[in-house]
C-alpha cells in the first residue's frame, strides 16, 4: 500500500523536470539572443566607421597615388580600416571576451581580417579580370559592397569563435541574474534557481547586512 502513493507522485516528479527544462531553455534563446544583439549592435557600429575609413581611403588612392593599382589601393585601406576595428572592436565590442594573451589575440584577428580582406580583394579582382568590370563605381561595388559584405559575416563569426574567446572578464550590464556564458548558453549547463532558494538567499543577504550595520 505504501507503494500507491509513490506512483501517483511521479507524474508530478516528471512534469516539474519538464517544466524545469522547458525554463532552461527559455532562459538560455533569451540571453543568446540578448548577448547576440548587443554584439551584433555594436560589431554594427564598428563596422559602419570601419566602412567609412576603408571606402574613404580607398577611393582617395585609386583617384590620386593608385589609379592604376586598384589591388594595392584596397590591401592599403584595408589595413588602416582593420587597425582601427582591432582597437575598437578589443575594448569595447568584444571587451567582455578579451583574453589575457594578447599576443595570440592579435595574431587571430590580424589573420581572420586577412582572410577578410583576401575575401574583399579577391572581389575586386574577379570583377577586373574575369568580369571585365573595372570603371571606379564597378570595382567600388565590388570591394566595398559585395565583397564588405561577404567580409563582414565571416570577420563577426570568427571573432566570437577563435579571437576573443574569454568569458572570464564580463562587462557589467552582463551580471544580470539569468545572463549565462556562451558556454552554458551551448552546452545546456544552467544552473536552475527555485523561487524558494531566491528568496532564502534574498533573506540571507538582509541578515548578512544587517548584522554589518
Amino acid at each position: 500500500m505504501s507503494s500507491e502513493p509513490a506512483r501517483r507522485s511521479t507524474p508530478a516528479v516528471v512534469h516539474g523536470s519538464a517544466t524545469s527544462m522547458i525554463s532552461s531553455l527559455v532562459v538560455r534563446c533569451r540571453d543568446l539572443v540578448q548577448r547576440l544583439w548587443r554584439e551584433l549592435a555594436k560589431f554594427g557600429v564598428v563596422g559602419g566607421l570601419a566602412f567609412v575609413i576603408d571606402s574613404g581611403i580607398f577611393i582617395w588612392l585609386i583617384r590620386g597615388p593608385m589609379d592604376d593599382s586598384q589591388l594595392k589601393a584596397k590591401v592599403v585601406a584595408g589595413v588602416v580600416a582593420t587597425l582601427f576595428s582591432w582597437v575598437a572592436n578589443r575594448y569595447w565590442t568584444f571587451r567582455h571576451r578579451r583574453t589575457r594573451a594578447k599576443t595570440r589575440e592579435l595574431l587571430m584577428f590580424l589573420f581572420m581580417n586577412a582572410i577578410g580582406l583576401g575575401i574583399q580583394t579577391g572581389c575586386v579582382g574577379i570583377s577586373k579580370y574575369l568580369l571585365g568590370m573595372d570603371s571606379v563605381t564597378q570595382v567600388f561595388i565590388a570591394g566595398n559592397v559585395i565583397g564588405l559584405v561577404l567580409a563582414t559575416a565571416f570577420r563577426f563569426v570568427a571573432y566570437k569563435l577563435w579571437v576573443f574567446t574569454g568569458d572570464h572578464a564580463a562587462e557589467p550590464e552582463d551580471h544580470g541574474p539569468h545572463l549565462l556564458s556562451d558556454r552554458e548558453l551551448l552546452t545546456g549547463e544552467v544552473p536552475v534557481v527555485s523561487p524558494h532558494q531566491e528568496g532564502t538567499d534574498s533573506s540571507s543577504a538582509v541578515r548578512s547586512h544587517s548584522r554589518r550595520g
